[in-house]
């Protein structure tokens, strides 16, 4: 029989179920790749919308202007005071030490004039207290991230910061410099590494150490070397390395995974990082701030180089340029594919993006695969322990080192400790029978972990990073059937509305809610009857007003950008966005293997469109010697490497490239990759008129 707390418990997520609807969020790439080019380059430049309407001082009115905080949102941003302690300097110390140079003024630009980052756009957050419409704690993270230039990590290793939403890292060597991560886009590290090189004249870079699969972190790669640049990825390391060329290592698995990460989802992740990193909000008191692993990401020219090394032992100790190494792989962590690395010499530690000054994503907003809390946890205690006696500075990809044997030993174990606790305690709830609603509500953290400034909730947050460990270990299905079937959104809703009667009723009292505070209630209502109703005004002002003031309460910035871009849209709709063309089809997609632009050419493809087709290909692949059967059966695309000639209806034969054109129906990648095409060749134009369109800005907060 469930307990007292268990049914208030049910019954609260039952009420709000019943009205709820989902909202998703996350991941930016761009198209503009230019065909044919070694190096695929990608234009990812977003233009920030600023509407055109006066703002409204009430609480709220039924219009689209932007609103102030409301007494609830101040009440609830000034208690932050009474739970942090803001007289604790140390991240505010570490965040400034070892500042070296940086220019008066940041904004960088692509060559069309287009800006691609602005330190200009955070000028309002300098020196100033943190306004009514924003958590104090953000308001803080904001600050410390809006700090830029470069930085001394200690004597040898060196961090260009706030360049971009990630650093780059310099690490001396015997004969140059070795580069860890390349930030998201070609005009920052070119950039960073200008900045750099004024202190350090044009050093050499001797390797690039990648320490994940995440565009932040290799996209820039195209500013810092060039394709001929790369050493020969068919020698061994010690070749490489002795060749003179610029070794680019990464950990087991990169490749795999930057590919499914960012290709076969990467529309809908482009579109859902709209929404994670405000990257159309305006920047200010009132949009968007930092996002807690940075300001939030560039726009611009993102490029994709393959790896001349792939680490693939647990542990592998090397030497690059004299400079010793550990590399200690994290598979499944912050992503897939990851890695730390402990210089020895430097009694350095890098963690990569296993601890970055806050907690992170069990499960990102944009959009991804569940990370392993478990083994996050693991492999941060397995670094402290082959580490942590001699290490005395670690640094990581976002945010600023930490100092000190003793901070750093604390600073892995805490890390370590949040991680493993929702892990451990989702589990225990989930065996107790709770849902993942319940648990979300039920969950807070221990409360001297709850004030430690690292582990705050600055971007990944409590509630969510729950949510991600049930569906991990139970997936979407919380046991109850009414959930196995479920109406769509908008005819759930339009049921919802019949049953509720007179709209301008509900809206009033929901105005009679708002102005009690209840703002995440208002804003499951008013959406609801936004999804029945699409063009009912009221209700997407309401609940744009409901969805303004939880986004200036929101500590995660992540948070704060999805609630204020949603209400941006129920204001002013998306037709003021800028132009752009679907994502996951650019700069990384030219490194994709052949089975995956076969796998990417199946989802670009509309198989209710051809189901009345059973078609075969012959597809031999020049540019690296092998030859697929395409079967298309019933609209379904299937594949299998094959080494015999075989009877087709068509035999296409190209390099690899030509599949993506395809997938893109772009004549100019099949132009320029097709070498000839045999049998009947209607199967192509069968193909180019079956494709799927995926729509850049498809809605999200309404129907």
């Amino acid at each position: 029989m469930l307990n007292r707390k268990k049914c208030v418990a049910r019954t609260a997520a039952w009420l709000a179920a019943s009205i709820a609807l989902c909202a998703y969020a996350q991941a930016r790439q761009d198209t503009a790749v230019i065909p044919g080019n070694v190096m695929a380059a990608e234009k990812t430049a977003e233009t920030v919308i600023e509407p055109d309407v006066d703002e409204d001082s009430g609480n709220v009115s039924f219009n689209a202007g932007k609103k102030d905080a409301t007494d609830f949102t101040t009440e609830a941003n000034h208690a932050v005071y009474e739970l942090l302690d803001f007289s604790d300097e140390q991240e505010c110390e570490f965040a400034r030490r070892g500042f070296l140079s940086a220019p008066d003024s940041l904004v960088l630009k692509a060559a069309d004039g287009t800006v691609v980052w602005s330190q200009e756009a955070y000028d309002f957050v300098r020196g100033s207290a943190a306004p009514d419409s924003a958590n104090p704690s953000l308001w803080r993270n904001t600050q410390l991230n809006a700090l830029y230039g470069l930085f001394e990590v200690t004597d040898g290793i060196y961090q260009v910061r706030g360049y971009d939403v990630a650093n780059l890292t310099f690490v001396r060597g015997e004969k140059g410099w070795i580069v860890f991560d390349c930030t998201t886009c070609v005009e920052t590290a070119e950039a960073g590494l200008a900045l750099f090189r004024e202190k350090f004249n044009d050093a050499h870079i001797s390797a690039v150490v990648i320490s994940h699969a995440h565009i932040d972190h290799y996209g820039g790669i195209g500013g810092l070397v060039a394709p001929e640049d790369l050493a020969d990825p068919s020698l061994s390391l010690a070749q490489q390395a002795a060749s003179g060329k610029t070794l680019l290592i990464v950990p087991e698995g990169f490749e795999k995974a930057v590919m499914e990460e960012n290709v076969f989802a990467g529309n809908a992740m482009k579109r859902r990082s709209n929404y994670q990193y405000g990257s159309l909000l305006e920047r200010g008191e009132k949009g968007s701030l930092s996002v807690g692993i940075g300001l939030t990401t560039s726009g611009g020219t993102t490029s994709y180089l393959s790896p001349t090394y792939e680490v693939t032992d647990d542990i592998f100790e090397t030497t690059i340029d004299g400079v010793d190494m550990v590399f200690q792989l994290t598979p499944g962590t912050e992503s897939p594919a990851e890695m730390n690395t402990y210089l020895p010499g430097y009694k350095a530690l890098w963690m990569a993006e296993n601890c970055t000054g806050t907690m992170h994503n069990l499960y990102t907003l944009r959009g991804a695969e569940v990370r392993d809390a478990n083994a996050w946890a693991r492999y941060i205690m397995e670094a402290k322990a082959q580490f942590g006696a001699e290490v005395e500075v670690v640094f990581q990809s976002h945010n600023w080192p930490h100092w000190g044997n003793d901070v750093i030993n604390e600073y892995l174990l805490n890390t370590a400790s949040v991680y493993k606790y929702i892990y451990s305690q989702t589990l225990q709830y989930l065996n107790e029978g709770y849902t993942s609603t319940e648990i979300a509500s039920m969950i807070s953290l221990p409360a001297d972990l709850e004030k430690v400034w690292y582990t705050r909730q600055y971007y990944g947050t409590l509630v969510h990073n729950v949510k991600a460990i049930y569906q991990k270990y139970m997936g979407w299905y919380d046991a109850n059937p009414v959930h196995l079937n479920e109406l769509e959104p908008d005819e759930y809703a339009r049921k919802i509305v019949e049953y509720l009667g007179d709209t301008d009723a509900v809206l009033a009292r929901a105005k009679e809610d708002f102005d009690k505070g209840e703002y995440q209630w208002v804003a499951q209502l008013t959406n609801t009857i936004v999804y029945a109703e699409p063009d009912n005004k009221n209700a997407r002002y309401l609940c744009a007003d409901a969805l303004e003031q939880l986004g200036y309460q929101a500590e995660s910035g992540a948070w704060r950008n999805a609630y204020l871009t949603a209400a941006y849209e129920l204001r002013h709709g998306t037709g003021g966005y800028p132009q752009t063309g679907a994502g996951g089809t650019g700069a990384t997609s030219f490194g994709m293997s052949t089975e995956t632009m076969l796998d990417y050419l199946g989802i670009c493809l509309d198989a209710k469109k051809m189901e009345d087709q059973n078609l075969t290909i012959l597809l031999q692949v020049t540019d690296e010697g092998s030859q697929y059967l395409v079967q298309i059966n019933h609209g379904v695309l299937l594949y299998t490497k094959i080494t015999q000639n075989v009877t087709a209806d068509v035999t296409i034969k190209t390099k690899r490239v030509g599949i993506l054109g395809i997938a893109r129906g772009s004549s100019e990648l099949m132009d320029a990759n097709f070498e000839s095409v045999e049998g009947n060749k209607d199967v192509i134009e069968i193909l180019l008129g079956s494709r799927a369109e995926f729509p850049p800005y498809f809605n999200i907060i309404e129907p």
